[in-house]
């Protein structure tokens, strides 16, 4: 998705707190951030829970719950772990258990999991760290799978999304990004997650893996998106404004809706060691 950094592999590490803000600004609006997010495909939740040696799981920045609900309805049993209290409350109020704090400064208890998930929240978490932390809490043969999507808008919706950004937002640093992005440079992302997993010594060879799908968007769908991704959700109301309805005329002269195409990717890897 053109600069929205929720969707990148890796937050700018040279400004950690910035990164942080930007991290918990997305329980502004739960409700919408739930509602109007998509969930992941049932191939990639089907191949983790096949690939891990039972039922619990931790889900890593679970935020509200959308892929935890779909690793419950898998038959999983899973806890997750949030920053944001707003998030974690209204995962709560979905029936999923949470607890509050980063992974870093998380107390397992002495707990162990099957598997360690990470749905579009491991560019928050220090790779390195959160990936001998995820091998400690992980049981032998337990699975790390750390997954997100990439959008990729058609170019009649971005380029105008970019350039309503631009005039809205003009000291941004997210402004020196492309409209559109390569697949590439997301793949490169997760190569280095499937790298610092690696490097732990802790897990079997990393695998890295691709789903690609569609979704169609109406005008209305597409415009309750866009204010739960981490580009907006700190501009004022204004700002916000005047993006919606750039982006909103844009559709319109698509006829009122466009197919985004998708690409999940992941990297994931087995804990090594017999105990």
């Amino acid at each position: 998705m053109p600069t929205l950094p929720r969707e990148q592999p890796e937050p700018p590490l040279a400004e950690p707190q910035k990164a942080r803000r930007m991290a918990e600004s997305f329980g502004v609006d739960a409700q919408r951030y739930d509602q109007a997010r998509p969930g992941y495909p049932d191939a990639l939740v089907a191949r983790i829970v096949a690939g891990s040696p039972g039922p619990d799981v931790l889900d890593v920045g679970c935020g509200t719950g959308i892929a935890a609900r779909q690793f419950q309805a898998a038959g999983c049993a899973v806890l997750g772990v949030e920053p944001d209290a707003r998030m974690a409350d209204f995962a709560r109020a979905r029936g999923l258990r949470v607890e509050v704090a980063t992974f870093e400064a998380w107390q397992p208890a002495g707990r162990t999991f099957d598997a360690v998930i990470a749905a579009q929240s491991w560019h928050w978490v220090d790779p390195v760290a959160g990936a001998v932390k995820a091998a400690r809490v992980l049981r032998p043969g337990g699975r790390l799978a750390i997954f997100g999507h990439v959008y990729e808008p058609p170019a009649e919706v971005a380029e105008p999304f970019a350039a309503a950004y631009r005039r809205a937002a003009p000291d941004s640093p997210l402004n020196g990004q492309p409209a559109r992005r390569p697949l590439g440079l997301y793949q490169a992302g997760y190569a280095t997650f499937a790298d610092r997993i690696r490097e732990t010594g802790r897990f079997h060879d990393p695998e890295q893996w691709r789903f690609d799908w569609e979704r169609s968007y109406t005008r209305d769908q597409w415009l309750d998106l866009l204010p739960t991704t981490g580009g907006l959700t700190r501009l004022r109301p204004d700002q916000l404004a005047g993006i919606l309805d750039a982006v909103g005329g844009a559709i319109d002269s698509l006829g009122g809706r466009f197919t985004m195409k998708y690409t999940t990717l992941a990297a994931t890897a087995v804990r090594a060691g017999t105990h």
